[in-house]
């Protein structure tokens, strides 16, 4: 499955791609909204999380429009209306994240546990160790994101969906980066359920991801 993200997300621009879920022919089926990209209201994370797509609540904690409350709210509101993940960074304090969880599985959403490094890529021991501490903490699904600097960082990103038994399907590994672009293509051909791809060329929300149309062009020919 290919996930696009919406850095930038309002409830015009989420009614247009309910509208088109083809994505003007390049079919996605997941939609990241990232809600520390706008100043959304209330009313407006309702509105939004109510449309019928298939998304991702994420909510950085980088963002200057929200507090860590009004984070946390925002979450549990997209959760309420319809979010089919949501996704919590693995350096959330433990209060933040369990309260999320809790309301998370009482509405059916699946929780994504996510840690970033955006310097490096670290030592495979040390990633599993990550992945394992995800699924300890709650997650559904594990996603690393990593800087890659070389193949050698691609290879060991690549790695993870086979460190554990019965791992299949419930990690989403990419790398970041110019050198991390193989990863985002192979993470669904490797038993990732689902890898991102911005909207269009020029709004990624991430460094080295790729664009959908091309991404789609990438992986039907596997």
């Amino acid at each position: 499955m290919i996930c696009i993200c919406l850095g930038k997300p309002s409830v015009e621009a989420c009614k247009n791609l309910a509208a088109d879920p083809q994505g003007s022919g390049h079919r996605f089926h997941l939609v990241e909204i990232r809600i520390d990209g706008a100043p959304l209201s209330p009313d407006e994370i309702r509105h939004i999380f109510s449309l019928p797509l298939k998304m991702i609540a994420t909510c950085r904690p980088e963002t200057s429009f929200y507090s860590r409350e009004e984070r946390k709210n925002a979450l549990m509101t997209a959760i309420s209306h319809g979010a089919a993940y949501v996704d919590i960074e693995i350096e959330a304090d433990t209060p933040y994240k369990n309260e999320i969880i809790r309301h998370a599985q009482a509405h059916s959403c699946l929780v994504i546990i996510s840690y970033h490094n955006f310097e490096t890529t670290p030592p495979r021991v040390e990633l599993e160790k990550i992945v394992n501490r995800c699924f300890e903490e709650g997650a559904d699904i594990a996603k690393i994101s990593c800087m890659t600097r070389s193949t050698g960082d691609c290879g060991r990103i690549m790695a993870l969906y086979d460190s554990e038994p019965g791992i299949n399907g419930k990690i989403v590994a990419i790398g970041m980066g110019k050198n991390g672009k193989i990863t985002r293509v192979a993470a669904p051909i490797l038993g990732a359920p689902f890898t991102y791809a911005s909207i269009s060329d020029g709004n990624e929300t991430a460094p080295g991801q790729i664009d959908m149309s091309t991404l789609t062009s990438l992986v039907k020919h596997f």
